[in-house]
């Protein structure tokens, strides 16, 4: 009976977590409350822990947490109408209150549920805030992820990603914030807010910052299905495609980019082979379809043209660099930045040859972004070490080792430099 009683437990906290982003949205919307918001969805999976053993899953489990939920909040509406009036006046007007509460809470429901939760995830993504708290916020509210996942995920402490968070609602409850998707003009300014967001936590989980694991794989997963989400509700926003493109492309080399002991695996040596075949498909289609919506000149569209080159080749060798390189001077032109210009760099390198690498990088190499910046060296000692400097590039290699924070790209590297003999 006790592992009965497990299994149904956790089939309950599965079909929760599928619902729980929605769940909240409906909530914050109606209650305009996130903290609130996530009690009541909290309160609604104890209820459902309770009676579902017994009774089963609902066929629309959805309706019936929100049913729950919105029960709740009912019944906290009361409470406050309670505490806010003498008592003759709560014997007279009680009945009233709580018919307004219910009619003002069913108007709510009524809503469009995609408003709903896009709502929410340009309230947490909203630039007012820091980008490490929304993308905290987001991982907390949409991704439904822990404190402690959270902190895992970006290497810092629960206590800190907590402070984060609370921090983040308090300024969107301060701010008076409406849960609802922007119009006009802020659309463009706040979508691309989001798209930060995503990225962030997509980054992270592509190349992590610092630690012992060069990948986190379900960070990418989750800024994946986020994508998804938002491009089912959203599907003629030709930016959010090329995003959803640019991830899905990217992570379907990530089998590959590490070997059996969890050593970064570059992309000239990776086995493609291994690559997903399935989320190339998916990524050449969203991106076929943002170019044809007009976004080709997008940043992120820009990006996932440049994923799509690597896709395409079936060996490194079939890779065209120099298409590669010009899709580099378009997006430099679009949004320029150091990083941009080194990653040019690398692809008129091979493109061009090392040495065209190397003027172009040393053009660069003054830039405060890069100040510090590990790839910075790592490419130098690649261009000086494929133009046979091998003394040259060995210092370069040993200066990216030691300002990376990652283990594995700290051994990678120090690697490169022990075979500049």
């Amino acid at each position: 009976m006790a592992a009965a009683e497990a299994e149904a437990h956790r089939a309950i906290e599965a079909v929760f977590r599928i619902e729980r982003a929605q769940l909240i949205a409906s909530l914050a919307r109606m209650v305009r409350d996130m903290d609130r918001a996530e009690e009541l969805a909290q309160d609604a999976l104890l209820i459902a822990l309770g009676e579902w053993p017994k009774l089963g899953i609902p066929d629309k489990p959805g309706a019936w947490l929100m049913a729950a939920a919105k029960r709740r909040a009912i019944d906290g509406i009361r409470r406050d109408k309670m505490l806010a009036r003498n008592h003759e006046a709560m014997a007279r007007e009680s009945e009233e209150a709580s018919d307004t509460a219910m009619a003002e809470i069913e108007a709510a429901m009524d809503d469009d549920i995609g408003d709903e939760l896009l709502g929410l995830i340009f309230t947490a993504c909203h630039p007012l805030l820091s980008a490490e708290a929304r993308a905290a916020l987001t991982l907390r509210l949409i991704a439904g992820l822990t404190t402690e996942e959270i902190a895992r995920a970006f290497l810092s402490n629960a206590a800190t990603i907590a402070q984060r968070i609370v921090r983040a609602k308090k300024a969107i409850g301060n701010a008076g914030l409406a849960f609802e998707v922007p119009h006009g003009a802020e659309l463009g300014v706040r979508l691309a807010s989001v798209l930060e967001v995503l990225y962030l936590i997509f980054n992270e989980g592509y190349a992590a910052t610092a630690g012992e694991d060069l990948i986190r794989p379900s960070l990418c997963a989750e800024a994946q299905r986020l994508g998804r989400m938002l491009a089912a509700r959203m599907p003629a926003e030709p930016e959010l495609l090329g995003l959803l493109a640019l991830m899905e492309l990217q992570a379907s080399r990530l089998a590959a980019r590490t070997g059996p002991d969890g050593a970064a695996v570059p992309l000239t040596e990776q086995n493609r082979a291994r690559w997903d075949q399935l989320l190339i498909r998916r990524g050449l289609t969203g991106l076929a379809r943002a170019e044809a919506l007009g976004g080709a000149d997008g940043v992120y569209v820009l990006q996932a043209a440049l994923a799509a080159c690597h896709a395409r080749a079936r060996s490194i060798e079939e890779t065209d660099w120099r298409r590669i390189a010009a899709l580099y001077d378009r997006l430099r032109a679009v949004a320029p930045s150091p990083v941009i210009d080194l990653n040019r760099a690398v692809a008129h390198s091979m493109a061009y040859g090392p040495e065209v690498g190397l003027r172009l990088v040393d053009e660069i190499a003054e830039a405060a972004a890069l100040r510090n910046y590990a790839p910075l060296p790592a490419a130098r000692g690649d261009f000086l070490f494929r133009a046979g400097r091998l003394a040259e590039a060995k210092p370069q290699f040993e200066a990216a080792a030691g300002l990376s924070q990652n283990a594995r790209e700290r051994a990678f590297l120090l690697g490169r430099a022990a075979a500049c003999g």
